[in-house]
């Protein structure tokens, strides 16, 4: 009896090496993503290209696919709208949205569709959340480029001890612009500066705008705007001619116009986003309770060819923005 049923337990374990052996793999998911950026700019598209190659290599590790559906809006809302709603008809497994009226146009699109967002300052102004926690309790998270706003405005005593007159300048139509100059104009303040805002509908008076904001002024503080970084020739030519001037919020428009900003790496940005997007996809995390995340790591920054025609000494803890010349040629290096 104890033989028998020996042999029939050997028996039972080969069939089920057999059929281990056998077995079909797992099945790879292929997955669908759209990405609504809102306007061409280095800073979006590299958090776009963070995100991309970050949720690709993660997702091709586990033997899956993703296609991406890329979208640019021109920085148009309208067109983001309808960017999104082409997502959401082809039932794409998640929507990044990569600035606040992307966000935006992806929230009214569609509340059960995943939506990440990057590159956008403050989620609750963004979506209307008056009691903002962290978390949307919704579809949305995402990650945020604020930097610490206290720290931007100390940029002004390390860098313009005399300036004591600061104009902000923003486009009225985004609303995490008039967040970021609510907030940092008390800490401007507290730097010993009297601080006047001036706010342009759009591109088209911006120049109007720019030209009487640094000839009334120190300097100028530009938040993280889109429609500025879309228009920092403008910009730098009002702050040159007025010998004015301009810290930023970001590196990308500090670039193009100012002397120095409090910076975070956009790539990176979009990274930790494509992270998040990875525990949706594979993971079954749920959105709806993700902390939306900050940038691990802040840099001060400063514009080399700006600073020295408007004569700003740097300190030494304050590292060059790469110009695109230093870039190739770096490229070409390796």
């Amino acid at each position: 009896m104890k033989k028998n049923i020996a042999r029939i337990l050997t028996a039972v374990s080969v069939s089920a090496m057999t059929l281990t052996a056998f077995a079909p793999a797992a099945l790879a998911d292929d997955f669908k993503v759209g990405i609504c950026q809102l306007v061409q700019h280095p800073a979006l598209d590299a958090a776009t290209k963070g995100f991309r190659e970050e949720l690709q290599a993660k997702l091709e590790a586990d033997g899956d696919t993703v296609e991406f559906d890329e979208q640019n809006a021109a920085g148009d809302s309208a067109t983001c709208a309808t960017i999104v709603n082409t997502f959401v008809q082809d039932q794409d497994n998640l929507i990044m949205a990569n600035a606040t009226p992307a966000l935006q146009a992806a929230q009214a699109a569609t509340g059960d569709i995943p939506i990440l967002g990057t590159s956008v300052t403050d989620y609750g102004t963004a979506l209307d959340i008056d009691d903002w926690k962290g978390t949307t309790g919704t579809n949305i998270s995402g990650t945020t480029d604020l930097a610490p706003l206290d720290g931007q405005a100390k940029l002004f005593s390390e860098l313009l001890p005399d300036a004591k007159n600061v104009g902000i300048l923003y486009c009225s139509a985004e609303p995490n612009s008039k967040y970021q100059a609510d907030t940092i104009t008390p800490f401007l303040e507290d730097e010993g500066c009297t601080v006047t805002t001036y706010t342009f509908a759009d591109s088209n008076d911006l120049q109007n705008v720019a030209t009487t904001a640094f000839s009334e002024n120190d300097a100028v503080y530009i938040p993280t705007d889109n429609t500025a970084a879309s228009n920092t020739g403008i910009v730098q030519a009002a702050s040159l001619q007025a010998n004015v001037p301009a810290i930023c919020g970001e590196e990308g428009i500090a670039q193009g116009c100012g002397i120095a900003t409090l910076s975070i790496s956009y790539e990176d940005l979009g990274k930790a986003t494509g992270d998040m997007a990875y525990e949706i996809l594979k993971n079954g995390a749920d959105v709806s309770t993700m902390e939306v995340q900050s940038a691990p790591s802040f840099t001060k920054e400063y514009n080399k060819d700006m600073c020295e025609k408007l004569g700003i000494t740097v300190p030494d803890d304050y590292i060059a923005i790469a110009t695109g010349e230093e870039t190739e040629a770096s490229t070409e290096a390796e």
